[in-house]
């Protein structure tokens, strides 16, 4: 990781918080509605060590993780299956352009009336979301392979499943392992729009849900939105940080050209 990168990174960070406590302190904006970064901060330290709110961030992993290993292990076979196969890949991209725009959050009812449990119920819709970006990653991955590649492969008496073996699929990988990283950050978004607006038992969403009760807490609200940033921020770096490791060629490849 660049550190250049990282310091410009924090001092973006600390340069909305110091602009955040500004708004509140001047009174520019109301701090019962906006509070202090200071405050916010000091709230999000405090659910760091607070075991209510870390089973709910284990609820939300739980689903998230669920639906976005599902979402890999159907999207990445189907999206090479019809990306291999030009009739099928044909035959299905009306199909696949007509579903892909429909929101995860509009599924919602459907996804109550057929999973009892909260958590397939979650898992449901995030391996919907999910499927999509994979998907299409996949299939113009495979679109994109050198053709002189396989044609050389080809031309000494290899088949299609090893031309798809030795050249297609090592060339995709990089960009299939993108698609995932994107739908990472989908999957967060959908797990916690879902308990924001479906309910449960626990959950990260279900935790800001309950900071509005009573008069609501906008301190307590935005303290668990910041972990709510955090958890995506980690799962980014660290799918980011697999890529690089598997992809290793790929990743000098890009750097070299840039």
């Amino acid at each position: 990781m660049n550190p250049r990168r990282v310091l410009l990174g924090a001092a973006g960070v600390a340069g909305v918080a110091a602009a955040v406590e500004t708004l509140s302190r001047t009174g520019l904006v109301d701090a019962t509605a906006l509070p202090p970064a200071s405050t916010i901060l000091r709230e999000a330290g405090r659910l760091a060590v607070d075991r209510e709110f870390l089973v709910d961030v284990g609820a939300t992993l739980q689903a998230w993780f669920g639906g976005l290993a599902l979402a890999v292990l159907v999207a990445v076979p189907l999206g090479v299956l019809l990306g291999s196969v030009p009739l099928l890949g044909t035959a299905a991209r009306a199909l696949v352009e007509l579903m892909r725009p429909i929101p995860s959050v509009a599924l919602i009812p459907l996804a109550i009336i057929l999973f009892a449990d909260p958590t397939r119920m979650k898992m449901s819709l995030i391996f919907y979301a999910c499927l999509w970006p994979i998907l299409i990653n996949t299939l113009y991955a495979l679109r994109d392979v050198d053709p002189v590649a396989k044609d050389s492969l080809r031309a000494f008496g290899f088949g299609t499943p090893a031309v798809l073996w030795r050249v297609s699929l090592p060339s995709a990988a990089p960009f299939i392992a993108t698609g995932v990283r994107i739908a990472a950050s989908v999957a967060l978004i959908v797990v916690i729009s879902t308990e924001l607006f479906a309910g449960g038992v626990d959950g990260v969403g279900i935790y800001l849900s309950d900071t509005q009760s009573g008069g609501g807490r906008p301190d307590l609200l935005l303290a668990g939105a910041c972990w709510a940033g955090v958890l995506g921020l980690l799962a980014n770096v660290g799918l980011l940080g697999v890529e690089r490791i598997a992809f290793r060629w790929h990743t000098a490849r890009a750097e070299g050209v840039a």
